[in-house]
């Protein structure tokens, strides 16, 4: 039976309140083709628009693949019995990366908060030349400790660790690395630390034109615009330790590692020999910002994580 899919559009109205819209039109063609997503834009998101008194904005448009015997559920309320699912960003970039996880949590049931670490994005000026990982990770458990409930951790790349530091303290009910920096058990003394700054330089990024971005070549321009207004200054000290190691011995919370196909620095087989117990699940046609803002990987991504999430924590 060939697949069908429904299509979703994010609304939020004046007051910043999210709606989810179903529509129960079938489409032909590439589902997951940005054609596809475009067409549906088009076609019906005016026509919503006007039937709703033009109350609303439209964030994004969501199409779903089903076998046309399954019906699509309609998107769940924000659950009260579920952790807050925190969010946090990697290094020399910002909490806007989150922009399209945090629409998709939204849809799934998920209340969730993006964290800018100190001397990123909103975060306000800091002093990021003597800035350490702990640093990093007392910023996000300041925040953590604001919840009656402990919940749940979600890092990129080095946002991952710092999300498994604050886990490491007993702060989190589960922990999602994204191709995070990997913990290590032991220190590498030999390894120099150095104070200072670096930019997005030193991860490939030397222009901040969207077509020229060869880090980010599954990134359609509205993606790479994002990433690319996202970056800013990173600590070369907080690098350095990472290069150095920063020990975590175990963690006091279940542990998911999500990987992108495309990652040639970060693969799964890196993480297969890691010492903390972990489970591990590789995104299709991604890369390692393909993680956080690939719409096409995303739609298969964060339901896997959300699965995870609300297994783990019994929800």
């Amino acid at each position: 039976m060939p697949p069908t899919a429904a299509v979703q559009v994010l609304l939020e109205d004046r007051r910043g309140r999210l709606e989810a819209v179903l529509l129960g039109h079938v489409l032909g063609g590439d589902l997951r083709s940005e054609l596809t997503v475009e067409l549906v834009r088009r076609r019906y998101v005016h026509r919503i628009g006007r039937t709703r008194g033009h109350r609303r904005t439209v964030l994004d448009v969501y199409t779903a693949e089903l076998m046309s015997s399954h019906p699509l559920a309609p998107p769940e309320e924000h659950r009260s019995d579920r952790a807050t699912v925190i969010l946090v960003h990697g290094a020399a970039n910002s909490a806007a990366v989150w922009r399209f996880w945090q629409q998709e949590l939204t849809t799934l049931g998920w209340r969730s908060h993006a964290i800018d670490l100190r001397g990123h994005g909103t975060s306000g000026g800091a002093d990021l030349s003597a800035t350490t990982m702990h640093d990093y990770a007392d910023d996000v458990a300041s925040t953590v400790r604001k919840f009656s409930t402990r919940p749940i951790m979600i890092g990129w790349s080095m946002g991952g660790l710092v999300a498994m530091l604050v886990a490491d303290a007993g702060l989190a009910s589960a922990c999602v690395g994204l191709a995070p920096s990997t913990p290590a058990l032991h220190e590498d003394e030999n390894a120099p630390l150095r104070s200072g700054i670096f930019g997005p330089e030193e991860y490939g990024i030397i222009s901040r034109d969207p077509a020229l971005q060869p880090a980010m070549p599954d990134l359609d321009p509205e993606e790479r615009a994002i990433a690319l207004s996202s970056l800013g200054a990173e600590s070369r000290l907080a690098r350095d330790e990472r290069k150095r190691g920063i020990v975590i011995q175990h963690l006091q919370c279940p542990l998911l590692i999500v990987t992108a196909e495309r990652e040639l620095d970060r693969p799964q087989a890196m993480y297969k020999n890691l010492h903390l117990p972990a489970e591990l699940v590789s995104i299709e046609d991604c890369s390692h910002w393909g993680l956080v803002l690939n719409r096409r990987a995303l739609a298969r991504a964060v339901p896997t994580v959300s699965r995870w999430m609300a297994r783990v924590t019994r929800v």
